[in-house]
């Protein structure tokens, strides 16, 4: 089952995001990403419970394009519990961000994949339909 993320859900949540971003969150970090999103207008985040237990984490985002009149999704975010990977559990969240973009007058969805998962999620995106358009820069700023 995909649903909101609620409260109960912030240690879950926080351990597997800890595999996208090397690093476990404090509860009360997640709790602060979850209130975020509570109040944004264009930001959710999603579990995908199985049995009780969460098995996946994503986060969407409305993005309106100011290039172009159109609107996307975007996933901002998707983990899958390791024990559970290729059990259709990424390929389910992924089906939902599509069907929420669509329902929300999106033209498409989209997403960002670091180098270092090139090797398994990005063959994984390309085998949804996704492509490779370009890349992200980042600067820090001190």
């Amino acid at each position: 089952m995909i649903r909101l993320m609620e409260d109960r859900d912030i240690d879950a949540a926080r351990h597997l995001l800890a595999i996208l971003n090397g690093s476990l969150m404090t509860p009360e970090e997640m709790k602060d990403r979850l209130e975020m999103t509570r109040h944004s207008i264009s930001d959710e985040l999603f579990v995908y419970e199985e049995d009780g237990v969460i098995r996946g984490v994503m986060g969407f985002r409305l993005r309106e394009r100011i290039e172009h009149v159109s609107r996307y999704g975007e996933i901002s975010a998707l983990v899958t519990d390791a024990e559970r990977r290729r059990a259709g559990i990424g390929r389910a969240l992924v089906a939902f961000a599509e069907q929420r973009a669509a329902e929300k007058g999106c033209e498409g969805t989209w997403l960002a994949s670091g180098f270092q998962r090139k090797d398994e999620a990005h063959l994984f995106y390309e085998s949804l339909g996704y492509e490779k358009t370009g890349y992200r820069f980042v600067k820090k700023l001190d």
